[in-house]
């Protein structure tokens, strides 16, 4: 049973952020990025726990790393936590149909979404834990393609119904994890698009598939879902390209029905294959992952249960 709110703190977290929101619009974007660059320093080396974590988990991914770099990766990485923040605030305002070429590039296998966009199908967008996983489903929206994003809710109801409108500004979408499975037939039925942060942990009776060299449970109702629908899977990403306010948004893979129609186990096949691309899309630029996430956090059977999400 979850622990019972105190709504004194919450409406003082939410008073918090609203004051925190109109403090950084005082300021320029160039501004706020140096803030938040030493926020992100001082987070480091203030905050032990995710700092062992993010280290530990970079030290069983690159085991060829040395110590100095595996202390820069993480810091870099503990930033990026910061930089999300201060983006969720500011992408209402820089992500407009007039200002969005401003801030984002455009890449990879372009004219393979445009035709299946033109075929009128459905399709499922994945993404991770990386760069700004948030600005891609608002720029899709933007621009004219509405998505459907999964997402837990925050646990304080204030910040919740903020955060959500600040997502759903532009015709984004956002489906509560709960329940989410059902809702998402129904799109996909009627030819929509649905999109997942696919490097959740799913518990133990979740798919265990390789993700930097280590088994990770990872979800089986995403490759369920493309089985289901026979639709294709796109996996992308949101990479920041300077320490400010601009991205590439780009395609890692598309990976089509006609793969897996021959294919003995094609829910782990699919499941490991969008999982590969994930982890592709993080070795191009280690630093912008989230590090302290807890990937690994359930182990197969067999294996010793994770410390602190660590395995």
């Amino acid at each position: 049973m979850a622990k019972p709110r105190n709504k004194f703190v919450d409406c003082l977290q939410y008073l918090g952020l609203r004051l925190f929101e109109m403090f950084i619009k005082m300021f320029s974007v160039e501004a706020n990025y140096v803030t938040a660059f030493h926020m992100g320093n001082v987070l480091f080396y203030l905050d032990h726990r995710h700092r062992r974590r993010a280290k530990e988990h970079l030290r069983r991914s690159f085991p060829e790393w040395d110590e100095k770099r595996i202390r820069k990766v993480a810091k870099a990485s503990m930033r990026n936590m910061v930089y999300l923040g201060l983006e969720v605030l500011l992408t209402p305002d820089l992500i407009t149909p007039t200002k969005w070429r401003q801030h984002l590039a455009l890449t990879g296998q372009k004219e393979n979404i445009r035709q299946l966009l033109r075929q009128q199908r459905g399709a499922i967008y994945l993404t991770g834990h990386f760069g700004n996983w948030e600005v891609i489903g608002y720029a899709m929206a933007t621009v004219g393609f509405p998505v459907y994003a999964v997402a837990r809710p925050l646990d304080n109801t204030y910040l919740n119904e903020h955060i959500l409108g600040v997502r759903q500004r532009n015709g984004m979408i956002v489906l509560d994890k709960k329940g989410a499975t059902e809702q998402a037939n129904d799109i996909l039925d009627n030819c929509g698009a649905v999109s997942f942060i696919a490097d959740q942990d799913a518990g133990r009776k979740g798919c265990f598939v390789d993700f930097f060299g280590r088994k990770a449970s990872t979800y089986k109702s995403i490759a369920l879902l493309a089985m289901r629908h026979e639709v294709p899977v796109i996996v992308g990403y949101g990479r920041r390209l300077t320490e400010s306010f601009n991205f590439e948004i780009g395609v890692q893979r598309i990976i089509h029905p006609r793969e897996w129609a021959d294919v003995d186990k094609p829910m782990e096949w699919i499941t490991q294959e969008y999982t590969k691309a994930l982890e592709d899309v993080v070795r191009a630029a280690p630093e912008q992952y989230l590090w302290v996430h807890r990937r690994w956090k359930h182990r197969p059977r067999g294996e010793p249960l994770a410390k602190d999400g660590i395995a």
